[in-house]
């Protein structure tokens, strides 16, 4: 199977779907991989008609994690190595991302969702970050991100200990939105995508801006808003959002 197969992207009316298809290794990443989704990401990011970025899985699991004899071939794996490249463009991209989790979801499984902005599981899904059990350390800012999310004691459990949790424990830790039936999830996902293509983009990407924001004064972050409302307001597109609500009243 090329690298093409290994990772499907495709485009459909302001959706990109970035599909992990390795299901004979459950997904898990190869180096060529991480370079296609990255690719992928950057030109998402920078074509306005986007929406949206969906991460997807073939078979039966989102991602094993790394493939360790592919790392293992590795000779200099340094911050210039395709996993980071990957990791840097995820946690700066401004287009809003879906993630749709079934089955395993380990390692990169699990921390690549820390920087989604709407994760959507199947209630079969297993979560798992075992770096220290594999003598390695947190990856993807997983070490800051994870107590910011669930607080400090969870994030030691479930990094320090490395085991596996079920999408309810997912659910509770704050980065999971929704558990649903694997039957269910297509359909909840395609939900959530309908929306988001009804939405503005340019206030999609300003709105996640904001949110991923580092900690500031209220006041500050009053008068940051300020200058992105301005600017929306006085845009054709939020003139037009407007006076259509207005008229449907």
């Amino acid at each position: 199977m090329s690298n093409e197969e290994r990772v499907q992207v495709s485009q459909d009316n302001g959706v990109v779907r970035i599909r992990l298809n390795r299901p004979e290794k459950k997904n898990a990443f190869t180096q060529a991989m991480y370079t296609t989704c990255n690719e992928a990401l950057k030109a998402a990011d920078n074509d306005a008609s986007v929406h949206a970025v969906l991460f997807e899985s073939s078979g039966d699991s989102f991602s094993a994690g790394n493939d360790l004899n592919d790392f293992l071939a590795v000779e200099n794996l340094d911050e210039s190595a395709p996993p980071f490249q990957f990791l840097h463009t995820l946690a700066q991209v401004e287009v809003p991302i879906v993630a749709a989790v079934n089955g395993l979801a380990i390692g990169i499984g699990t921390t690549l969702l820390l920087h989604c902005d709407l994760v959507y599981s199947s209630d079969d899904a297993v979560f798992a970050l075992p770096f220290v059990q594999l003598g390695l350390l947190p990856e993807a800012a997983s070490s800051l991100l994870l107590p910011q999310i669930c607080g400090y004691q969870k994030a030691a459990e479930l990094l320090l200990l490395g085991e596996n949790f079920d999408a309810q424990t997912a659910q509770q830790a704050g980065f999971v939105n929704h558990v649903v039936s694997v039957e269910r999830l297509p359909i909840v996902v395609s939900e959530a995508l309908d929306k988001l293509r009804k939405q503005s983009g340019k206030s999609l990407r300003i709105s996640k801006h904001l949110l991923k924001q580092p900690a500031e004064s209220v006041a500050d972050r009053i008068s940051r808003e300020a200058t992105f409302f301005a600017k929306a307001l006085n845009s054709d597109a939020a003139r037009q959002a407007i006076a259509a609500k207005l008229q449907k009243k």
